[in-house]
């Protein structure tokens, strides 16, 4: 599969106000419920996925959450890129350690054999310090939306 695909400019958003991951959570549920990417359900499968199985990452440059929910709730494939005006506190990928974070990359994926592939990609860009910069001094939709088809 072509992670390119799972890009799209009206999936981004770079201002995102709230006080919790969960609040979070259900901001962008419902953006992606309007795009018609996501079922009714999803925000349950990925709020009870992320209690079970936290995806928070500190990487060397950036911390960065990449909640995905189970299949089932995802009608298209896509990439919701995610960032906060302010901190939420989230638990990190396999030990569950609390941490602070301010991106959130909701991953939907629709056959499960693409998603160790696609948080692989994730991490090996968040590990390149160029990469991280630009991400981080782009604050247009559109550019972010580039930044990751030329890189992913």
């Amino acid at each position: 599969m072509d992670y390119k695909e799972m890009f799209d400019p009206a999936l981004i958003d770079l201002e995102i106000s709230a006080a919790s991951e969960e609040e979070a959570f259900s901001q962008v549920a419902d953006l992606l419920k309007e795009n018609g990417m996501v079922n009714d359900d999803y925000l349950t499968g990925i709020t009870k996925r992320e209690q079970k199985f936290p995806t928070g990452l500190i990487t060397q440059h950036l911390n960065i959450g990449l909640p995905h929910a189970d299949p089932e709730y995802v009608k298209k494939p896509f990439v919701f890129i995610c960032r906060l005006n302010e901190d939420v506190q989230c638990r990190q990928m396999g030990d569950s350690q609390e941490m602070k974070v301010k991106n959130l990359f909701f991953l939907g994926i629709k056959d499960g054999k693409n998603q160790v592939g696609l948080l692989q990609a994730f991490m090996n860009l968040f590990m390149d310090e160029t990469f991280v910069e630009a991400y981080q001094n782009t604050n247009c939709p559109e550019s972010v939306y580039q930044l990751f088809v030329e890189n992913i």
